[in-house]
């Protein structure tokens, strides 16, 4: 030892330093944690800005959402200004209390000199240890403040790489056939997000391999539930959900997807070509099976009218395509997955006469065979089911076909069409 009393002096600095450490460690975790979410509320907002450019500008309110956007990053900024003076704070201290502890071994060691209790070579050697120190902790304290704005930042990834899914991925049965039959069977089913509104209430419906059954009822009715279901994008709470009388919480879920063909009122297109968004359904399709799919969906005609033909790119959510032309797209891509059950959920429902004709006859081609559920608002588009099943709060309160429930006065199902068709 060169001096015990001078290490003693030296190590004083130590505790309010890991004092300090603690404290303001957790502060800056805390804020930077905060500081990430504001950012992430600062991009939501102008990603929905930029996705509903046309609404924004429709209702004049690009000011509006400058604001909007603008508050938002204030918020963060002014989160992140606390953050970095927290670290500044901590930082300087740090630095201080070690440069402070170097002053204070110069001054008593100083006075050692003086009295002959230490050499001036001693002082020296232990000075420049005392200046390592100091510059260990300030380098400690600009770690220790890196480190906890990381792990800050890191708590929702780890929040999200923690959660274990409630339906898992892969794993269960693979059926070598299917047939497709459906069946409910008292199911009853609340979304997680809403525990307290039940959206199903022991609802029982079957659908025989083959058959067209058309889901009708009010909006909040439950219909689109029932294909999120059959999809097991959720398990209901109460009952089962069978395929081929499988309940499917036994079975493979991704091999269930896989036998599901869904096309919806708004189909998602990728950013890429006509071509690959079709050969979705089936990645190792050909050329000549991607064409004879857009053939069967009445959509070969306008893409080869495309300049780049099938290589041409639909852009963003396929925003170069128009509504017929996306609905048509998804139909092909349906197609040529070939899958044994088929949800059609609003297909046509927000599309014109001319382009609801052409999508209404692709459904033909692709409903041939298949066990097929229809989702609609538009009453006109399930006349030709083999049963409609008209749903009101979640149940189930007519079965039949459109003729057959047209003719019963003051059903549900009739006020339903002659309310549509007198607002039309």
């Amino acid at each position: 030892w060169i001096s015990p009393r001078l290490t003693l002096l030296m190590l004083v600095v130590v505790p309010p330093v890991a004092v300090g450490a603690a404290m303001f460690g957790k502060r800056i975790r805390r804020l930077s944690a905060a500081s990430q979410q504001k950012l992430a509320d600062a991009g939501k907002v102008a990603e929905e800005t930029l996705a509903g450019i046309r609404t924004v500008r429709s209702f004049a309110q690009e000011q509006a959402e400058v604001r909007r956007y603008g508050h938002a990053v204030q918020e963060s900024f002014e989160v992140s200004k606390e953050r970095i003076a927290n670290v500044a704070v901590f930082s300087g201290g740090a630095s201080l209390f070690g440069y402070g502890a170097v002053a204070a071994v110069i001054w008593y060691g100083g006075r050692l000199v003086v009295g002959e209790q230490m050499t001036p070579g001693e002082l020296t050697s232990f000075v420049l240890y005392t200046l390592m120190v100091a510059f260990a902790l300030g380098s400690i304290a600009s770690l220790w403040t890196d480190f906890m704005r990381a792990l800050g930042a890191a708590e929702r990834v780890f929040d999200l790489m923690d959660r274990v899914p409630g339906i898992a991925h892969q794993g269960g049965a693979r059926l070598e056939h299917i047939e497709g039959k459906l069946a409910f069977e008292g199911v009853r089913f609340a979304y997680p997000t809403r525990p307290d509104v039940t959206v199903l209430k022991s609802l029982e419906l079957r659908i025989e391999p083959g058959e067209v059954v058309a889901l009708v009822g009010p909006s909040g009715s439950g219909k689109s539930t029932v294909a999120a279901l059959i999809s097991r994008f959720y398990d209901p709470l109460v009952g089962k959900v069978t395929v081929d009388g499988h309940d499917v919480r036994d079975l493979d879920p991704e091999w269930l997807r896989r036998q599901i063909g869904v096309v919806s009122q708004e189909p998602t297109l990728l950013s890429t070509s006509v071509a690959e968004n079709i050969r979705y359904g089936k990645t190792d399709a050909t050329d000549a099976e991607v064409e004879a799919a857009a053939r069967a969906a009445n959509a070969h005609d306008f893409i080869t009218g495309f300049p780049e033909g099938y290589a041409t790119q639909v852009g963003e959510r396929g925003v170069q395509l128009s509504g017929g032309q996306k609905q048509r797209v998804a139909i092909a891509r349906a197609i040529l997955k070939n899958p044994r059950l088929l949800i059609l959920d609003e297909a046509t429902s927000a599309l014109d006469a001319q382009s609801e004709h052409l999508v209404q006859e692709a459904l033909e081609h692709l409903q041939a065979g298949r066990t097929t559920l229809v989702i609609a608002h538009r009453l006109s588009t399930v006349r030709d089911a083999d049963r409609v099943v008209v749903m009101e709060a979640g149940e189930v309160r007519q079965v039949g076909t459109h003729d057959a429930l047209m003719a019963e006065q003051g059903s549900l199902y009739r006020r339903l069409v002659e309310r549509q068709f007198a607002s039309a």
